[in-house]
């Protein structure tokens, strides 16, 4: 009987161990992602002659802390990359197009 119960166990501990696998793989390609939407930032940036995110954002009056977690990938909202986005005068479809 007790290794029914100890099969039981193994058998849904694996089943639960294999779905945290595939959770964990799916939010490192998430992160991944955030990474290069942060690089793409930062790279047009730098393009526009912004050398520091200091500068970029005091003079587009952007929180400096917000905006360096932005480029950072640490913190990103829907609302904020639109107006980073607005401030470039980029669209969202044209900065997703090479993504």
């Amino acid at each position: 009987m007790y290794n029914i119960i100890g099969l039981k166990y193994t058998v849904n501990f694996m089943r639960f161990f294999s779905k945290f696998r595939i959770m964990e793989n799916s939010d490192l390609k998430i992160d991944l992602k955030i990474k290069e939407i942060s690089q793409k930032l930062k790279e047009i940036r730098l393009s526009k002659g912004y050398s520091s995110y200091e500068t970029f954002a005091f003079e587009n009056d952007l929180n400096r802390v917000q905006y360096w977690r932005i480029e950072s990938g640490q913190n990103i909202t829907l609302k904020t990359l639109i107006k980073v986005l607005n401030i470039h005068n980029i669209s969202l479809e044209e900065f997703f197009k090479d993504l």
